[in-house]
């Protein structure tokens, strides 16, 4: 009976120098216990326990977990094999890269894809399976991430874990937006980035890290800022992401967006609070102009620079942008359009606002409103 762990180490040599999968080796094993166990039944299991030391019963209970495993494994499998045939690989919708056929596939197109790697049906069912699973989400909902265009305006704070969530989940095409460089006082909260970017362009900086993260994606840099002549570039895409920290900034943006027909989630954050909304004056919601009509006084809105900021705080609202883009694109759940939602990071204390359109709004008051999206 020594030579029965001989055997098995044996095997696992074998299954590891022949690449075998876990399912294959238990297969195996199984087959060596049923061997083992018809030779236990052709002997007395006295005669047994005197030669070998080892009782027939132990040899039985291990088989019936050997084969609980298997079962389970098959059931796994099954299940893979279902998701599969509902989704697809070649045809599934969200398990395919944007905007690439099979031969654009083969001959490595598109940013971000390094030549011989496999970016198959396989490595974006496995990617994007947490979100596959979720009910509000599935198959369906990861086909419009990978298929959504989205612009984020700043790289910063904010845009860093917006850009970083963004990519994780699979949207298709990521265009970021900043005219600066990386600074070492920047690391503190803006996460994208690595000593070694120190004096880089933000963008390209950023967009070698999306890209190192998710290949499947296409990521594009624009070092300059947006205005409000841009909107032919909002138009572009199906959603903005405004991270930058400068009112005319914002209000440039916000216009732009009015005018493409663009909706704009908006994140700001101050010291220890930051807040949140959606402006989408197309669908019934206000845009930034309807709320902020006019810059804060000097001095009532100091920068970062000036009122500093907990490191953490753009980390939280910059993930709940993502999440409100992610949550708009695939459909799922409500949206803060309408709501301002506000952030307290001191007191660790959260409340949400109602805000509303102002009918007499010099940016969207002649705005004629759409029939509610799908």
């Amino acid at each position: 009976m020594a030579l029965l762990p001989i055997a098995i180490l044996s095997i696992l040599g074998l299954a590891w120098w022949m690449g075998w999968g876990v399912l294959r080796v238990l297969v195996v094993i199984f087959i060596v216990w049923i061997v083992v166990l018809v030779l236990m039944l052709a002997a007395p299991a006295a005669e047994i326990r005197a030669t070998t030391g080892f009782d027939a019963r132990v040899w039985v209970i291990g088989g019936l977990v050997l084969g609980v495993t298997l079962a389970y494994g098959a059931l796994v499998e099954r299940a893979r094999a279902a998701v599969k045939r509902r989704w697809g690989i070649e045809d599934a919708p969200g398990l395919a890269p944007a905007g690439r056929g099979a031969a654009g596939l083969a001959a490595g197109q598109g940013q971000g894809l390094a030549a011989g790697q496999g970016l198959g049906g396989d490595d974006a069912l496995d990617r994007y399976a947490r979100h596959i699973v979720l009910r509000e989400i599935g198959g369906p909902g990861q086909a419009k991430l990978r298929d959504a265009r989205v612009l984020l305006i700043g790289a910063g704070g904010l845009g860093a874990p917006a850009a970083l969530y963004l990519a994780g989940a699979g949207v298709g095409r990521i265009t970021l937006a900043d005219p600066d460089t990386v600074s070492i006082s920047n690391l503190q909260r803006q996460i994208i980035y690595r000593t070694g970017d120190a004096g880089r362009p933000k963008g390209l900086a950023a967009a070698e890290a999306l890209r190192a993260l998710n290949p499947l994606i296409e990521v594009h840099a624009l070092r300059r800022r947006v205005n409000a002549a841009d909107t032919a570039l909002i138009a572009e895409h199906d959603l903005v992401l405004d991270g930058s920290d400068q009112f005319a900034d914002r209000a440039a943006i916000n216009a732009a967006c009015v005018a493409a027909g663009v909706p704009l989630i908006a994140g700001s954050i101050a010291q220890w609070e930051g807040q949140l909304t959606t402006y989408d004056p197309a669908h019934g919601a206000p845009c930034m102009a309807c709320i902020f009509p006019k810059a804060p006084a000097a001095g009532l809105a100091p920068a970062c620079a000036e009122a500093g900021v907990a490191g953490p705080l753009p980390g939280i609202i910059g993930s709940m942008m993502a999440l409100e883009a992610v949550k708009r694109i695939a459909g799922a759940g409500k949206g803060l359009a309408g709501q301002m939602l506000i952030f307290d990071g001191l007191y660790g204390e959260t409340r949400r606002i109602a805000i509303h359109r102002n009918p007499d709004c010099p940016v969207c008051s002649g705005l004629e409103q759409r029939a509610p999206e799908a």
